[in-house]
């Protein structure tokens, strides 16, 4: 739109339609005092606007049958729902009041602060998920991107101490230009474009920065490259990765199908097979690839007894070796090919998350191209290309290691 909104619309013969905004505005963009805002905003736009309580937010979307929803990243904060498509004009209103008009009462943000820290307590018991958010404050320490999502007790009181401090937060970073308007379902492309026009082309703003007195570089430059923390937990939990691609790198679909092979969530891949079919020493163990938009970063998680640690340590150092120095087979690169081209057409079934892919693609690249069109760019990966990356990745001078013992 003229002021710098960007409007996506997939038409899908579905009749549940799924639309929201998602705003480029995260984690990285807090100062230290105000680690947890983005989250905290995104909590509290629900308990209530300039026209609309928090009951009736829920009751308008449920009301109708619909499901609505938020979520934060250390890039974007999400604001959606999934509707029947015949209530779009409705849904779209009220996640745009939400957005723009919401009102902080104290009495209100004070029980969600509440909440939030409830949240933090059941986050801390969950080493699986808690590992996470201190492997990113080891690999990106000393930079915004370190900083957990959730904030912590302290934090909270300062954001939450004023209603205006939110408010000045939202009106510095949720500029019209860092906003995509979405819509996926059997809705007519004129008419989203047409209600989404008259709920957020009155916005103004001028361009934000992306970093609030921060330096905008990611600079993985910490001389710490192993953390333990004494959890107490009944097995060991570890995590072990480094630096990688940002979004748009030439290497980034190539990574990701690297990762798929190595430990990307299916039962043949090589950790999986490796650590836990072959010698049964994990339940879990999974590698991730998450490119953020100027850096990003390759891990495997794992949990296994105390004794068996280093051993666990030594098969997965052994595959990451493997992978870099031996290429795959041309029958393998088929096969790793065929069954991420069977996992991308399944995920593209899913509608929610195709419409949310689809908003963070225009997001960052202002385009949203279909999965074939992704897949026949992965195809063009040959096994040079794959080994390079993993000889460029899994060197061992980008080996960071956190542990929960």
């Amino acid at each position: 739109m003229p002021n710098g909104v960007k409007l996506v619309h997939r038409w899908t013969p579905s009749p549940v339609a799924y639309v929201g905004v998602m705003v480029g505005a995260g984690t990285r963009h807090e100062l230290p005092e105000e680690n947890g805002m983005a989250h905290y905003i995104e909590h509290c736009v629900f308990k209530g606007t300039a026209h609309h309580s928090a009951r009736r937010i829920i009751q308008a979307v449920e009301g109708i049958g619909g499901e609505i929803n938020a979520y934060t990243t250390k890039e974007e904060t999400t604001f959606y729902a999934a509707i029947l498509a015949e209530h779009v004009q409705l849904t779209l209103h009220l996640i745009a009041e939400m957005v723009t008009e919401p009102t902080f009462k104290k009495e209100e943000t004070d029980k969600e602060r509440m909440v939030i820290l409830d949240e933090i307590e059941s986050y801390n018991d969950s080493p699986s998920e808690l590992i996470y958010d201190d492997f990113e404050g080891l690999l990106f320490a000393g930079h915004p991107l370190a900083q957990p999502i959730l904030g912590s007790r302290k934090t909270l009181r300062h954001i939450s101490s004023k209603p205006d401090y939110p408010k000045e937060w939202m009106a510095a970073h949720y500029t019209p230009d860092r906003m995509v308007v979405f819509c996926q379902g059997d809705v007519r492309p004129e008419r989203f474009f047409r209600l989404a026009e008259r709920e957020f082309g009155f916005l103004t703003g001028e361009r934000s920065t992306r970093v609030s007195g921060l330096p905008d570089e990611v600079v993985l430059a910490s001389q710490e490259h192993e953390r333990a923390f004494k959890k107490h937990t009944h097995q060991v939990h570890a995590m072990l990765g480094g630096k990688a691609y940002p979004l748009g790198h030439d290497n980034q679909l190539g990574m990701f199908l690297l990762n798929n092979i190595l430990g990307g969530g299916s039962l043949n891949s090589r950790l999986n097979l490796s650590l836990r079919e072959s010698k049964g020493l994990v339940y879990t163990v999974e590698s991730t690839y998450t490119p953020l938009s100027d850096t990003g970063y390759w891990s495997v998680y794992w949990a296994t007894e105390a004794d068996q640690f280093e051993y666990c340590l030594g098969l997965i150092k052994q595959e990451l070796n493997k992978l870099a120095t031996v290429p795959l087979s041309e029958t393998a690169l088929r096969k790793a090919l065929q069954q991420i081209r069977g996992q991308m057409a399944i995920s593209a079934q899913n509608q929610e998350n195709s419409a949310l892919s689809m908003a963070k693609s225009v997001l960052y690249f202002g385009h949203a191209p279909e999965w074939q069109e992704t897949f026949q760019k992965i195809e063009q990966t040959d096994t040079c290309l794959l080994q390079n990356i993993a000889s460029d990745m899994f060197d061992d001078q980008n080996h960071y290691i956190l542990t929960y013992e």
